[in-house]
């Protein structure tokens, strides 16, 4: 039923913009003014007006029309008083005229409100009621039927903006939460499952190495579990990079309760017994309690930052470090490895991408590069509400 509609308020709006256009009202009144002046031959001398009085009346009835769409109002009084003159002769109205009175009362109408529309009535009220006469009758009767024709359009034109106005910002209100929903995806991949299936190929070649006595079915084994997560950690990266395409936007994430800086402990904990190396959580200044956002995103930014370290400098070690300030939490991730290969701009991958994304959607900022005193650092600086303990 919705198809439907739309359907017709489309087909409303094409057939009024064909009407619309001056070469057809300029059609109009040509043909209009030669009905006239047809009509008025030989009328002048029975209704007490000469020949040429009659005809430039019924040229002021009509001709105007061609300037109705860029002067409605001066195009209409002047057809309007046409009418009035020739109607209060005593002969019958011309048909011509009292067209172009419909047409131009319709397009005043249409075009605008109906405190200006309706007082274009009154000359013809006046002639009806001074003179009671079925001319004068009949001529109010479709002027006025003209006029409600115009504002009824008028109104339905404004209703079919407005329903065309509404299912645009729908559509727009959709594809905008959609592109959200794909970036929310996109990072949750990320940072989850792509997290978890570095582990397990970091802890299958790891088992590999540190079992004694290993049977090579057994290692020939572990060797394709690492294999297969590396390739599906490639095959994810492809993916993300589809997404993040088509998610180009500013959309701000749903923001996850969980987790927090209370799960630090044991992210630095799981890190420390998969990649065998020394991972430290270091705290300075005075913890305070943040709002979940917050923390999910200094979170995060800690889980890929480790998970970097592990696929870029397996072995190395690894500092944690949050910084409280009054103003600020500064978290930094350190590692003695060479770090991510960087992009010639200095981007880096999606990982990195991804965490200055959530540094800036908290009105943060996050850099990242080779320390100087050797390995690969990551530091972002996360606003701490006014509104905070």
């Amino acid at each position: 039923m919705s198809q439907v509609r739309e359907l017709g308020d489309r087909a409303f709006v094409a057939v009024r913009r064909i009407a619309d256009t001056r070469d057809a009202y300029v059609v109009v009144a040509v043909l209009l003014a030669l009905l006239a002046v047809m009509e008025s031959a030989g009328r002048g001398d029975r209704s007490g007006m000469d020949q040429g009085t009659a005809l430039l009346l019924g040229l002021c009835a009509t001709v105007p029309l061609a300037f109705l769409p860029a002067h409605p109002i001066p195009a209409a009084l002047a057809v309007t008083l046409a009418n009035s003159v020739l109607l209060a002769s005593p002969e019958t109205p011309y048909v011509a005229a009292v067209l172009a009175g419909m047409i131009a009362a319709y397009r005043l109408a249409r075009s605008r409100s109906r405190l200006v529309a309706f007082p274009m009535l009154l000359p013809f009220v006046v002639l009806a009621l001074g003179e009671p006469r079925v001319d004068s009758t009949v001529v109010l009767v479709l002027m006025t039927a003209a006029v409600l024709l115009g504002t009824a359009v008028r109104e339905r034109g404004t209703a079919v903006a407005a329903a065309a106005a509404e299912r645009e910002t729908a559509e727009t209100l959709h594809d905008y939460a959609a592109r959200g929903e794909r970036a929310r995806i996109a990072r949750e991949l990320h940072d989850v499952v792509a997290h978890h299936i570095s582990i397990i190929a970091v802890q299958a070649e790891t088992a590999r190495l540190s079992t004694p006595g290993l049977p090579p079915e057994g290692a020939q084994r572990l060797i394709a579990i690492g294999d297969t997560a590396r390739s599906a950690l490639t095959e994810m990266r492809r993916l993300l990079g589809v997404l993040r395409e088509d998610a180009d936007t500013g959309t701000r994430a749903v923001r996850a309760p969980q987790p927090g800086l209370e799960e630090l402990n044991a992210l630095v904990d799981e890190a420390r017994a998969s990649s065998g190396a020394s991972t430290r959580l270091i705290v300075r200044g005075g913890v305070v309690p943040l709002d979940p956002g917050v923390q999910l995103t200094a979170f995060r930014i800690v889980q890929e930052a480790l998970t970097n370290a592990r696929r870029h400098a397996p072995g190395a070690a690894a500092d944690v470090e949050l910084d409280y300030t009054d103003e600020t939490l500064r978290v930094r991730i350190r590692d003695s490895g060479p770090g991510p290969a960087l992009d010639p701009d200095g981007t880096g991958g999606h990982g990195l991408v991804g965490m200055r994304e959530r540094a800036a959607m908290m009105g943060g900022s996050l850099t990242f590069g080779r320390s100087v005193g050797g390995g690969f650092v990551v530091e972002a600086v996360l606003p701490i509400p006014l509104d905070a303990p």
